[in-house]
């Protein structure tokens, strides 16, 4: 197995991210710790030309955080997200309104089929949205690219906390099989405490986070809170380590102290 990249500020926090008019890559194995995972950003205006980019060899999704957006025909409203396939050529335009899209990507072998998620679908799934954890760290998890998209290496998703509740709680790791990385949407002027670590009495990192931020977990447990009377939300990505293989949602290592109750993530297991 290769060495996991060590859990440091400078290569796990990326900050503003969303500040980009375009389209504006913020992580890369070149530029984070990340080994697969890309996380970009598409802000556009209407009356901007056609934005148009290759897949090259990464399998894509694009998930429209605002706005709306016409991406190769399909129209992505808030949530809603396209697969695309390594080495396809991509349009997008933004319809009446501003949009913004976060691109997630991996780079894979294979190429799968194109495949168009709309999130009133999602929510009506009960494997793919579901309430997950107690008092304290109730949240609200929905999987827009998961088993229901045939992909090598991606998976994404939306969670919403309660105001002032921990998520990614029991404290869970799993980067044997998948790394991940967190963006903070819809908190302005909320904000939050993202811990990653390997030992829970000297963890390695505890960012404060806030709209648009990224924080990326090669490695270690990764809990978060928001501070009170705020949610704390984020998109989360993930790219899987073999592909194909180790592409599973909800298959983790709860931290040991917190066993014993499960992963809270059993509602994937349907």
């Amino acid at each position: 197995m290769t060495e996991l990249a060590p859990i440091d500020a400078k290569t796990c926090v990326v900050r503003g991210t969303a500040q980009h008019h375009g389209r504006h890559l913020s992580v890369t194995p070149q530029t984070t710790a990340a080994r697969h995972l890309h996380y970009g950003r598409i802000v556009l205006h209407p009356d901007d030309p056609l934005l148009t980019f290759n897949t090259e060899g990464r399998e894509t999704a694009l998930i429209c955080l605002e706005g709306t957006a016409e991406v190769n025909g399909y129209r992505l409203e808030r949530y809603d997200a396209l697969y695309l396939p390594r080495d396809t050529q991509v349009t997008v335009q933004a319809k009446a309104i501003d949009c913004d899209l976060a691109e997630v990507a991996a780079p894979v072998e294979k190429k799968y089929p194109v495949q168009y998620i709309r999130f009133d679908e999602v929510q009506d799934d009960p494997a793919l949205h579901f309430h997950a954890g107690g008092p304290g760290s109730e949240r609200d998890l929905n999987i827009l690219i998961g088993k229901n998209v045939e992909a090598g290496r991606i998976m994404a998703g939306v969670t919403f906390s309660k105001p002032g509740n921990w998520t990614s709680w029991p404290p869970h790791e799993h980067a044997g099989m998948l790394e991940e990385a967190y963006l903070y949407i819809h908190m302005h002027p909320n904000w939050g405490l993202q811990l990653v670590y390997n030992n829970p009495n000297e963890p390695e990192l505890v960012a404060v986070v806030h709209e648009g931020d990224v924080v990326l977990m090669p490695q270690g447990y990764h809990p978060n809170v928001s501070a009170p009377g705020g949610s704390i939300n984020f998109l989360w990505m993930m790219a899987a380590i073999r592909e194909g293989e180790d592409r599973q949602f909800g298959v983790v290592n709860v931290q040991p102290d917190y066993a014993s109750g499960g992963s809270g993530l059993e509602a994937s297991h349907k």
